[in-house]
C-alpha cells in the first residue's frame, strides 16, 4: 500500500447533498479553479461487494487492496494483510476476504471516467491536490501542499468518519487556514462555507 504523505490542510465543507453525480460535478467545477493539478488523485474505497472490487480493480489495475478490518493469523498472532490478485480470484473466493479497503493514487484520467459507476453504498473519496490562483507561490511549477479538492461520497469528514447518507465537497487550503478563500470557490458553485474549518490532509 503507498504511504503517502501527510500534511495538515484545513478543509472547508462547501456542499453537501444526497446525489453523489452532483458532488461529483461541482468537485470537478472547482477544480479547474485550481492550477497545475496532479496527474494522480487520491483514491479511497470501502468495499463491501465483488463488484465493488471489481469495479475499483478496473479503474486501479495492479494497485493493491487491504482488509476492511484487522485480520490476524489464528497460529501466530500476526495480523495479516491482504496480497492477492482480485483480477485472479473467482468471486467466491474473494467474497470470504470482503470487506476490502483501496487507498493508492491513481491516474487522474481514469478516476474521473468511471468512478460514478464504480461506486458502491461503502464511503469513498477523491482528492484533486494543485494550486489555487490566489497562492503567493502560484507561479511555481509544483502543486502546493496543501491547495485542492476533495469529494466524499457517504460521508461528511475530511478525514475518515462515520457513513451518512449524504456526499460532501470540501475546499482544502492553507494549514492557517483562509476563510474568503474558501467562502469564494463555494460561491462559484452557488453554495457557501457549511462549518467550521476540519484537518485536512
Amino acid at each position: 500500500m503507498t504511504v503517502r504523505p501527510m500534511g495538515n490542510s484545513r478543509a472547508y465543507p462547501v456542499l453537501r447533498t444526497t446525489d453523489a453525480a452532483e458532488a461529483f460535478r461541482q468537485a470537478r467545477r472547482l477544480c479547474a479553479l485550481l492550477r497545475n493539478v496532479e496527474d494522480k488523485v487520491w483514491l479511497f474505497a470501502e468495499l463491501a461487494t465483488v463488484s465493488e472490487v471489481r469495479e475499483i480493480a478496473a479503474l486501479a489495475p495492479g494497485l493493491p487492496f487491504d482488509y476492511s478490518e484487522n485480520r490476524t493469523d489464528p497460529a501466530t498472532g500476526d495480523y495479516l494483510r491482504f496480497d492477492l490478485d482480485v483480477t485472479a480470484l473467482e468471486d467466491a473466493a474473494l467474497t470470504e476476504h470482503l470487506p476490502l479497503t483501496f487507498s493508492e493514487h491513481v491516474e487522474r484520467e481514469r478516476v474521473e471516467a468511471g468512478i460514478l459507476a464504480a461506486l458502491g453504498e461503502g464511503m469513498a473519496s477523491i482528492e484533486w491536490h494543485g494550486r489555487w490562483p490566489d497562492d503567493s507561490d502560484a507561479d511555481v511549477d509544483w502543486p502546493s501542499k496543501y491547495d485542492g479538492i476533495q469529494v466524499v461520497f457517504h460521508g461528511d469528514e475530511a478525514q475518515r468518519g462515520n457513513w451518512t447518507e449524504e456526499h460532501t465537497v470540501f475546499v482544502h487550503v492553507t494549514k492557517w487556514g483562509d476563510l474568503p478563500l474558501a467562502q469564494e470557490r463555494a460561491a462559484h458553485i452557488g453554495s457557501e462555507v457549511l462549518g467550521e474549518a476540519q484537518l485536512g490532509w
